[in-house]
């Protein structure tokens, strides 16, 4: 097994910003993503890492890349370490497999959320008003049950720390303009929409999943990540069933060991429990390999 990479510190690169799981260097002209093993739940980072989170994400996001060039374009110039500037070689051994070398785009000011079945806070939010983020739905839905058709729900991108809100589709009109907004929402439900029949063929449940977005060269492009058990939830197809939460092969997991504790959910972390730790990477290599075929 890979030695756990909680935090990058390559003093030669400019870091330009440290999110709960990503490290971003600025190269100049390209931006250098490298995505550790920390893990965060309710938008706190956990003292512990997971082994391999880091190389499953990076996979992960690189295979849907992939498989939705045709419907738009990606950031990613290459995941090959062998292929990023040659300042970046002598990290070689952590890179291997959890960055990207990647096109530096301006992001757009909100999450692109879609959902097709209902869970978590679209659950919530139903049950009090019938709706989610301003959409009305049908009544008499069961918690995790598909809905109608796939709905786009974005939200606000939150500092740090703090907590994502869902936005209407109106406000962000407001925040990207109205013809960046619709192309948006046309491409989320596309993506979604190709993405859910792929992995329901591979034995997953894609229940909802956030996207990013920014313009480069005065075009739309996808960013980030892509699909991964970090930004989505994944259910198994085997053993589906509405009517109350599901397992899942994402960090659901950990955040249903979390909601045993007595912890209010805010810094500092409480310790994982090696089991937790262990189950959890397990469940995201899990995800890996019958998206892709291939482990480590």
């Amino acid at each position: 097994m890979s030695k756990l990479v909680l935090t990058t510190d390559f003093p030669d690169l400019k870091l330009a910003a440290r999110g709960k799981v990503r490290d971003i260097y600025d190269l100049g002209e390209t931006l250098l993503i490298v995505t550790t093993d920390r893990i965060s739940a309710f938008d706190v980072i956990m003292n512990e890492g997971i082994p391999e989170k880091g190389f499953v994400l990076t996979q992960i996001s690189a295979f849907w890349f992939r498989q939705m060039e045709n419907i738009i374009k990606n950031h990613i110039i290459s995941t090959e370490v062998k292929d990023f500037p040659a300042t970046c070689q002598k990290y070689a051994d952590i890179l291997e497999g959890r960055s990207m070398l990647v096109k530096k785009a301006k992001p757009l000011p909100a999450e692109c959320i879609v959902r097709g079945y209902i869970s978590g806070s679209g659950w919530k939010d139903y049950k009090a008003t019938g709706s989610v983020c301003s959409i009305k739905l049908p009544e008499g839905l069961k918690e995790s049950g598909r809905l109608p058709q796939p709905i786009f729900t974005p939200s606000t991108k939150a500092e740090l720390g703090t907590h994502d809100e869902n936005i209407s589709f109106e406000k962000m009109v407001e925040l990207c303009g109205k013809e960046t907004a619709e192309k948006v929402r046309d491409v989320t439900l596309k993506i979604y929409e190709k993405a859910r029949d792929i992995a329901d063929a591979k034995g997953i449940i894609i229940a909802d999943t956030k996207f990013e977005y920014g313009i480069y060269e005065g075009e739309l492009i996808i960013i980030d990540e892509c699909m991964t058990p970090d930004s989505s939830r994944f259910w198994p197809k085997d053993g589906y069933k509405p009517g109350g939460p599901q397992p899942s092969f994402d960090k659901q997991f950990l955040r249903d060991y979390l909601e045993t504790l007595d912890w209010n959910k805010t810094a500092p972390a409480p310790p994982l429990p090696e089991e937790i730790i262990r189950k959890t990477g397990e469940k995201y290599m899990e995800a890996l390999v019958k998206l892709t075929g291939k482990g480590k």
